[in-house]
């Protein structure tokens, strides 16, 4: 079975940082696609970032681009999400998903297509 348990939400003010993570669990050993979307109430759910989890480049949305870094270890099938210079408007509950064993790294920039697996979602709050 597998499951997708994030970790590292909470409360910042403008200008703080936080880091989520989020461990995925139940696959077979390979590459996966993990990324991290965000859905405020009332809005449409955003992807925020995505990777390959074996060397993979990294794929940011505008509004992420130069504040998030994703990463991944890839040996404990775990990726990070390193927020910098946030914003109230990144605000949200942040969810992570993944894509098991993908045909290729390309996949995991396809946003509009249906991601396998999600976590719970974890809150982040950004006060100004």
């Amino acid at each position: 079975q597998v499951q997708l348990v994030e970790s590292g939400g909470g409360s910042a003010h403008a200008g703080g940082s936080l880091r989520l993570s989020c461990r995925i669990s139940g696959v077979r050993s390979g590459a996966n696609c993990m990324g991290w979307f965000r859905q405020d109430p009332g809005k449409e759910r955003e992807a925020v970032a995505s990777i390959y989890t074996y060397r993979g480049s990294p794929k940011y949305a505008d509004s992420a681009k130069g504040r998030f870094i994703l990463s991944s270890n890839f040996a404990e099938n775990t990726v990070y999400l390193q927020m910098d210079s946030l914003k109230p408007e990144d605000t949200a509950m942040y969810y992570c998903a993944a894509i098991t064993i993908p045909p290729g790294p390309w996949v995991c920039g396809d946003w509009q297509r249906t991601w396998d697996y999600w976590g719970q979602g974890t809150q982040v709050t950004v006060s100004s």
